[in-house]
C-alpha cells in the first residue's frame, strides 16, 4: 500500500493555535485570521436575525465574546457569555460548558473541552486550501497526563483527522531548533512557557541525535496567570480609584475582569519593548461598559516595566525554580547548559530572559520565533512519520513505495523505490535533489524494488524530487514526486513524563498507596512496558469462576519521583481496571500470587494479568475516553482533612514547614473560582507535603517498635533459630542501626514487616497457642459459621497444646478455623486492592 509522511503539524494552544507543513522541503507556517501566523483558541457563537446560531472561531469568535461581556456588563443582566476561552486547561476532565447553561443564550448546548478543541483544530485545517488534510501531528506539554492525552486523540478524531499522533511541545522545539542549529553536541534546556501551561525539558544532542532524558513542569502556570495578575494587581485598582465597581452580583465583575485580560495582554507585549506604555481606550475600539452607576468605563494608564515586573516576576520565578530543581535532581548545573531555547508568547519579555540569565545561565538562545517554533517543529516531525492511509491518485499515475530513514546523521541515506503493483511492467526513475546540484542518474524498478543512494546535504531538510519514465522515456505522472530527509537531527522518543504504577493495599497504613511498576519509571523512553517482578503481589480475597461479585481492581496512577507507598489519592488516577470472576476460569483463592504487565505506547495502555495458581492469563486494555471528575465539595472536603492534620501537628508542636502556607493558597484558590482541577493539582501538592510531615512526627513511635521489635526478634531466635536465621538476623539488625540513623520511615516500616515476618517463622507455634486460646476464650462471642466444628477443632488445639506441640501439629488446626471465622474478624483488604 503506497503512504506518504504525514507533513502537517498543529501547535494546539491554550490562548493561540498554528498550523505548519512541510513544502518543498522546508517547514512553513500556514497563514491564518488577518494572514496571522497563529489563531486565538476561541470558540464563540451567536444568533442572526433569523435567530439561527451562529458559530465563529478565532479573531472573530473572540471579538464576538468580548461583545457579549459588554452587555452583559452594561444591561446589567446575567448573560451566558457567548463564547470560550482557555478549555485546553480543562482537557481530560469531565466538565461541561458553560457551567451555567440556559436555552436563552446563544451558546446552543453544553460542550467538553475536546469538541471545542477539535472546532480549532477544524478551522486551522481549513487554511489548507490545495489539498485534504486527513493526517497530523499535535503538539501536547510535556507533563499532560494520560487521561489529557486521550482527550487530544478525540478532539482530532472530532475533527476529522483519520490518522493521529502527539508529541511532546518541548521535543517539537527542540526539533525545530535542532535542524538549524550548528550544536550538535551538548545539553539544551527548554523553557516552553506558554499560554496556559510550563514546560521544562532537558535534552542532550549527541552527534545531531536529540536525547530528551527529563521533564519537569505545571499543567497550571502561563500566560493566564500573568494576564490575571496584571489585571488584578494594576488595572482593577486603577479602575476602582476612577469608578464604582463593586457591581451588585458577582458575574458581572467576573465578566469584568475577562474584558481585561485582552489589554493585560497588550501592555505585557508593550513592555517586552519598551520602558513604559501608556493604554488609552481612546486609541481602541474596546469598550468596557459601564459601571455601577451606569458610567461608561474608559481605561486611561501608564504602566513601567518595573512596576510589571513587580506583579509578574513571582510567575516567573516559580518557572525558573522548576529548572533549577530540574537541574538539581539531574547533578547538573546551569553553566553546563550550551543553550537555553526559549518557547511560548511571554519569553518574549526581557524579565523572564534576565532572570534566566542571572539564575540559571548566560546561554539563552534568542534564535527561533518562540509563537511558532514548536508547529514548526511538529511540522519536521511529521515529515518522518508514515500517515498509515491508503493515497487517494488520479488514473494513470505511477504508484511507488519508497522506504528510507526520514531524519539521519549520516552523509548520504539508502532509499530503497518499488512499484506498487506487481503487474506492472518496470520504470525507470530519478531522484533530484532540490538544490538541483545532484541527481541519482536513472534506475529501474520493478516490484521488487531498487536501492538509491542520495547524496545529502548537511545540517537541513533534504528534498529529493522523483521523476518515472517508461521504456521509451516518456515522462509518467508518480506518487511520491518527492520525499524529505533531515539530515544532522534525529530524535529520541520522548520519555514517560510520570512514573506510572498501581494503587495496592497497605495493612500497616491502612490506605491505597501508590507502586509503581519496574520498567515504567519517569524519563523511560516509550514505548514502554512495566512488570510487578519482585513486589509479589496477592489477592485479598476468593475470586470464584462466573462470580461477577467477586473481584479484584487494579487503578492505574501517575505519580512524580520518590512516591511509593505514599496515598495513592494524591496523584493523578488514569483508570481502574476490574478482573471479576467472569475473566477466570479457575476459583483463585484468597492470598494467589498475581503478576501484572502494563504496555504503554501511543496507541495505547493494555494491561496483562497472570494468575500462577491457575496458570492462566487476562489481556485487559485501558479505554481512551476516560474523564476525570472534581466537584467543589470533594476540594472542600480534603482541604478540611489536612486542616485538621496541621492542627494536630501544631499541637503536638511537630514542625510543618511552609505546608499551611500551601492550603491556604489552595483554599483561596477554591474561593475565588479558580479552576477546579488546578486546585486539585496544587492541594495534591500541599497534602504531600503535609503528610511528609505528619510521617516525620511519626518517628519516635516508629523508633520504638524497631527497638522492641528487632530485641524481641534476638530472643526468639535464641529459643528457635539455627545458622539461617541467625544470619538473617544479624543482617536485620544491621539495617535497623541503618534507619536509626537515617530516620528513614518508610524503609523502617519495611523492616518491621520483614522482622514480624520472620519472627512469625520463628515463633509459630507461640502464636498458634495464642490464638487457639483466644478463641476457646471468646467461643461464644464469635459468629462461627459452623459452630460445631469450630468446637472440635479448638478441642483438638487444646489437646495438643497440653503435650508438646510443634508449628506443623498446629497450623492445620488454625488454618481450618480462620476459613470458619466471619468476615469482619478476617484481616480485611481494600475492596478489591491486591497487596504486597
Amino acid at each position: 500500500m503506497t503512504r506518504i509522511k504525514v507533513d502537517y503539524g498543529i501547535d494546539l494552544g491554550t490562548t493561540n493555535s498554528a498550523i505548519a507543513r512541510m513544502e518543498h522541503g522546508e517547514p512553513h507556517i500556514i497563514k491564518v485570521d488577518l494572514s496571522m501566523d497563529t489563531l486565538p483558541s476561541c470558540v464563540a457563537f451567536s444568533r442572526n436575525r433569523e435567530n439561527k446560531i451562529l458559530e465563529d472561531v478565532g479573531i472573530k469568535a473572540l471579538n464576538r465574546m468580548d461583545s457579549s461581556l459588554q452587555n452583559a456588563i452594561s444591561k446589567n443582566e446575567e448573560i451566558v457569555p457567548c463564547g470560550f476561552l482557555e478549555f485546553k486547561r480543562k482537557m481530560g476532565t469531565a466538565e461541561l460548558l458553560p457551567e451555567n447553561w440556559s436555552e436563552d443564550c446563544p451558546v446552543p448546548r453544553q460542550f467538553t473541552p475536546e469538541e471545542l478543541s477539535a472546532e480549532v483544530l477544524k478551522k486551522l485545517k481549513s487554511f489548507v486550501q490545495d489539498e485534504e488534510v486527513r493526517s497530523i501531528i499535535i503538539t501536547v506539554p510535556a507533563k499532560f497526563t494520560q487521561n489529557q492525552k486521550d482527550a487530544t486523540m478525540r478532539a482530532a478524531q472530532l475533527a476529522g483527522f483519520e490518522y493521529t499522533q502527539l508529541l511532546q511541545e518541548p521535543v517539537a522545539a527542540a526539533m525545530a531548533y535542532g535542524v538549524s542549529s550548528s550544536d550538535k553536541d551538548g545539553l539544551w534546556l527548554v523553557f516552553d512557557f506558554g499560554g496556559g501551561t510550563f514546560d521544562a525539558a532537558l535534552v542532550r544532542p549527541e552527534d545531531g541525535i536529540l536525547i530528551p532524558f527529563d521533564t519537569a513542569g505545571d499543567n497550571y502556570l502561563g500566560g493566564k496567570n500573568l494576564d490575571e495578575a496584571v489585571v488584578n494587581e494594576i488595572l482593577l485598582p486603577h479602575l476602582r480609584a476612577e469608578y464604582n465597581i463593586d457591581f451588585p452580583h458577582k458575574w458581572q465583575l467576573s465578566n469584568l475582569k475577562t474584558l481585561l485580560k485582552r489589554p493585560a495582554e497588550e501592555i505585557r507585549i508593550a513592555l517586552s519593548r519598551d520602558p513604559s506604555f501608556s493604554y488609552s481606550t481612546w486609541d481602541t475600539p474596546k469598550n468596557f461598559g459601564t459601571d455601577a452607576d451606569g458610567q461608561k468605563i474608559e481605561i486611561e494608564i501608564e504602566v513601567s516595566k518595573e512596576e510589571l515586573e513587580q506583579i509578574i516576576a513571582p510567575y516567573y520565578q516559580k518557572a525558573v525554580d522548576t529548572c533549577k530543581e530540574l537541574l538539581h535532581r539531574n547533578n547538573l548545573r546551569g553553566e553546563q547548559l550550551t543553550k537555553v531555547i526559549l518557547v511560548g508568547g511571554p519569553t518574549h519579555s526581557p524579565i523572564v530572559r534576565k532572570m534566566l540569565r542571572e539564575q540559571i545561565t548566560l546561554n539563552v538562545d534568542t534564535s527561533v520565533d518562540p509563537m511558532t517554533v514548536v508547529a514548526t517543529g511538529a511540522a519536521l516531525y511529521a515529515s518522518t512519520i508514515d500517515n498509515n492511509i491508503e493515497v487517494r491518485t488520479s488514473s494513470g499515475t505511477i504508484k511507488l513505495n519508497t522506504e528510507y530513514d526520514a531524519t539521519t546523521v549520516e552523509d548520504v541515506e539508502y532509499v530503497t523505490v518499488k512499484l506498487d503493483d506487481p503487474t506492472m511492467s518496470k520504470v525507470t526513475v530519478e531522484m533530484i535533489r532540490g538544490d538541483k546540484a545532484w541527481a541519482s542518474g536513472r534506475h529501474e524498478i520493478t516490484s521488487d524494488g531498487d536501492v538509491i543512494e542520495v547524496d545529502l546535504l548537511p545540517g537541513r531538510p533534504n528534498l529529493f524530487n522523483i521523476q518515472a519514465y517508461d521504456n521509451l522515456g516518456n515522462s509518467l505522472p508518480c506518487f511520491p514526486n518527492e520525499i524529505t530527509i533531515i539530515q544532522g537531527t534525529k530524535v529520541r522518543n520522548a520519555p514517560l513524563a510520570y512514573n506510572v504504577g498501581v494503587e495496592i493495599w497497605d495493612y500497616s497504613k491502612k490506605m491505597g498507596v501508590f507502586q509503581h511498576l519496574n520498567g515504567l519509571e519517569k524519563n523511560r523512553p516509550t514505548p514502554a512496558v512495566g512488570t510487578s517482578d519482585g513486589l509479589h503481589l496477592k489477592t485479598t480475597s476468593d475470586i470464584r469462576p462466573g462470580n461477577n461479585n467477586d473481584f479484584i481492581q487494579i487503578p492505574i496512577y501517575e505519580a512524580e519521583y520518590d512516591s511509593d507507598g505514599e496515598r495513592a489519592a494524591l496523584f493523578n488516577h488514569t483508570y481502574t481496571l476490574r478482573i471479576t470472576g467472569e475473566n477466570v476460569p479457575q476459583l483463585i483463592p484468597n492470598g494467589s500470587e498475581l503478576e501484572l504487565a502494563l504496555k504503554c505506547a501511543d496507541s495505547g495502555w493494555e494491561l496483562s494479568v497472570y494468575f500462577p495458581c491457575i496458570d492462566y492469563t487476562t489481556e485487559l486494555t485501558v479505554p481512551r475516553n476516560t474523564k476525570q471528575d472534581v466537584t467543589n465539595a470533594y476540594l472542600e472536603a480534603e482541604i478540611l482533612k489536612g486542616e485538621s492534620t496541621l492542627k494536630k501537628l501544631l499541637r503536638d508542636g511537630s514542625e510543618i514547614g511552609d505546608a499551611e502556607q500551601s492550603l491556604d493558597t489552595v483554599r483561596q484558590e477554591l474561593m475565588t473560582g479558580a479552576e477546579k482541577h488546578q486546585v486539585l493539582t496544587h492541594l495534591r501538592e500541599a497534602l504531600r507535603k503535609i503528610d511528609k510531615h505528619a510521617a516525620d512526627a511519626e518517628w519516635p513511635t516508629t523508633e520504638k517498635k524497631l527497638n522492641i521489635a528487632i530485641n524481641m526478634l534476638e530472643e526468639d531466635n535464641q529459643k528457635y533459630g539455627n545458622a539461617e536465621t541467625s544470619r538473617r538476623v544479624a543482617d536485620l539488625r544491621a539495617q535497623v542501626n541503618q534507619v536509626l540513623g537515617t530516620r528513614n520511615i518508610p524503609l523502617a516500616k519495611d523492616l518491621l514487616k520483614a522482622m514480624h515476618d520472620l519472627n512469625f517463622q520463628l515463633a509459630r507455634v507461640e502464636y498458634f497457642i495464642s490464638w487457639i486460646m483466644q478463641w476457646n476464650d471468646q467461643f461464644n462471642n464469635i459468629h462461627w459459621s459452623n459452630r460445631i466444628r469450630a468446637r472440635e477443632l479448638l478441642n483438638q488445639g487444646i489437646a495438643r497444646i497440653t503435650g508438646s506441640p510443634s508449628a506443623d501439629t498446629l497450623e492445620p488446626i488454625v488454618h481450618e478455623l480462620i476459613n470458619l471465622l466471619p468476615a469482619h474478624d478476617i484481616p480485611p483488604g481494600a475492596d478489591g486492592l491486591v497487596t504486597q
